[in-house]
């Protein structure tokens, strides 16, 4: 076996979003792309050499041959021990788990999370650091910055490791240790929840329907919710993980997972339904008859979450990001305990939930957690809405509405403008970046601003600063626009705009979503002039 250094030049565009680099399947099957990806990481960490790493994906289009450009690169560097899921197959959250169980230096995880598979469709890889969680910006600064001026990169010239069953090979000098993908995180989910109350839910002819979606977690759901939990055979749909995740989009959103939806909201529908993403980090809860929008979904939890094993002592905190609807303050109000407001991006949680100052976290697009792993976690977030479930002996409805009967409502949404051409959604932010000094006062669809700014977070435990963080508009009586440019999207810019509407206990708990927040929307188009800029009369995706 040979080790080559291999000539290179740097590739414009290697920027990592808010989890890693994505791309177009095919751009990172280009010569030397993921090469030069890769090595800027093991550069910016200060190189492999001695270290145990831990290496997996979603299963999705070109997941298998870059695990093998991975294994060999790190080969070549000096790594000591490559923990492999079964085919190169780890759910993000199990790979944050399996990083903090094994104490490893940090992780590979190969995936685009939400966005579509397939050789035409998209490709991600991140880093995660020895806490589990994604990598600091700190690091990805470090990552991007060696992406503009790297000339060569080494590799192992060998043959590929065989990671078709549970076992320990060499490449190299480097260990391989591949491990069942499933085993570890199944046994972390018993230790924080209580499985015989759910065994008792679903075996007492409690109906639910979790849709997979052809990703990773179908292998996942199936061994925890139907072989050890007892759930009807079939209760698990589109589990079989696909390259392509048989063509669908596996974002669990009412667009995405509409064949769940029309399932839950018809009739003889099942008392529960979820679905998760591509890489098993996102997940969307359904009741019969009712929607839970993550922002909801977060601040049940968090008021409920003593009703888990795991969560008994209570909270320390709770952590929503900047766009997430402010219904988890209410609880954490309530509850005395600390809420923070981060931006978006799993990894800013990570110092909180390091220093123990949250231990629930969410994000408004359908990722939930808490300090388990780094991560979030889908099915997680599932099993605690069963553990609730099982505990107060009602239907989501009724939890939702009680819980509304507590707190009041924070009627949301999030309007997507995806593939807007890029010149154009900046010029958008940067008009609205340029006005918000004057918006004080100003009076759009009859809602007076209260306040305007770009969001900028001051990190409480490292006194790291991001700044431009996105756009917020408060109005008087609590209302509230967001507009941001997501980093998660391979094509031009994707504009999110989130729009929120606040109703008190005592006030209107049961209006339409639409009706409640038209005035809201009439106002973003005021300010922003969201049709001029998109070209768009409404968003390409609603949720």
């Amino acid at each position: 076996m040979t080790i080559n250094t291999v000539q290179t030049t740097a590739i414009e565009g290697q920027k990592p979003g808010t989890s890693g680099l994505r791309k177009k399947t095919r751009v990172f099957m280009q010569p030397h792309y993921l090469e030069n990806f890769v090595q800027s990481i093991i550069d910016a960490i200060g190189g492999v050499k001695g270290k145990t790493l831990i290496l997996g994906g979603d299963g999705r289009f070109f997941n298998d041959r870059a695990a093998q450009v991975i294994l060999r690169m790190c080969a070549a560097q000096g790594a000591k021990h490559m923990i492999v899921g079964k085919d190169a197959i780890l759910s993000t959250p199990a790979a944050s788990n399996l990083i903090r169980k094994r104490n490893a230096d940090g992780g590979f995880i190969m995936s685009a999370s939400h966005n579509p598979g397939g050789e035409t469709e998209d490709f991600g890889l991140k880093f995660n650091g020895a806490n589990g969680g994604p990598a600091t910006e700190g690091v990805t600064d470090k990552i991007f910055e060696r992406t503009k001026e790297i000339n060569t990169y080494r590799i192992l010239e060998t043959h590929d490791a065989d990671l078709s069953a549970p076992g320990k090979l060499t490449m190299g000098e480097m260990e391989i240790e591949v491990v069942d993908p499933i085993a570890d995180y199944a046994t972390l989910m018993e230790q924080l929840f209580d499985f015989d109350a759910i065994r008792s839910l679903l075996q007492g002819g409690f109906r639910i329907r979790f849709d997979a979606m052809h990703a990773v977690t179908g292998p996942y759901a199936r061994e925890i919710l139907e072989n050890r939990l007892g759930a009807a055979a079939g209760s698990v749909v589109n589990a079989k993980p696909l390259p392509d995740f048989g063509g669908g989009h596996p974002d669990p959103n009412p667009v995405w997972a509409k064949d769940l939806m029309e399932v839950m909201m018809g009739q003889d529908a099942p008392d529960f339904g979820a679905a998760s993403d591509g890489d098993g980090d996102r997940n969307m809860i359904v009741g019969r008859g009712i929607y839970v929008t993550p922002s909801d979904s977060l601040a049940v939890l968090a008021a409920n979450a003593h009703l888990a094993p795991g969560y008994q002592a209570g909270l320390s905190g709770i952590a929503r990001s900047m766009p997430t609807s402010r219904a988890a303050d209410l609880v954490a109000e309530k509850a005395g305990i600390g809420c923070f407001e981060t931006p978006t991006g799993w990894k800013f949680f990570g110092n909180l939930l390091d220093a123990g100052k949250a231990t629930l976290c969410g994000e408004e697009s359908a990722g939930t957690g808490s300090d388990h792993v780094r991560e979030k976690d889908g099915l997680w977030a599932v099993l605690l809405w069963l553990n609730i479930l099982a505990a107060k002996k009602q239907s989501v409805q009724e939890i939702m509405q009680a819980h509304w009967a507590e707190y009041g409502r924070n009627y949301y949404s999030r309007h997507d403008y995806e593939a807007v051409p890029t010149e154009h959604a900046n010029a958008l932010v940067e008009r609205l970046r340029g006005m918000l000094g004057e918006l004080q006062g100003q009076v759009f669809a009859g809602l007076t601003v209260e306040s305007a700014d770009d969001f900028e977070y001051n990190d409480p435990i490292d006194g790291s600063t991001s700044s431009r963080q996105g756009i917020r508009i408060v109005f008087a009586d609590g209302s509230r626009i967001v507009m941001r440019l997501s980093g998660t999207g391979t094509e031009g810019a994707t504009l999110r705009v989130y729009l929120e509407r606040y109703q008190r206990a005592d006030g209107h708990l049961d209006l339409a979503v639409d009706d409640a927040l038209a005035p809201v929307v009439k106002a973003a188009e005021e300010i922003a002039q969201i049709q001029k800029y998109t070209g768009r009369d409404e968003p390409d995706v609603t949720t």
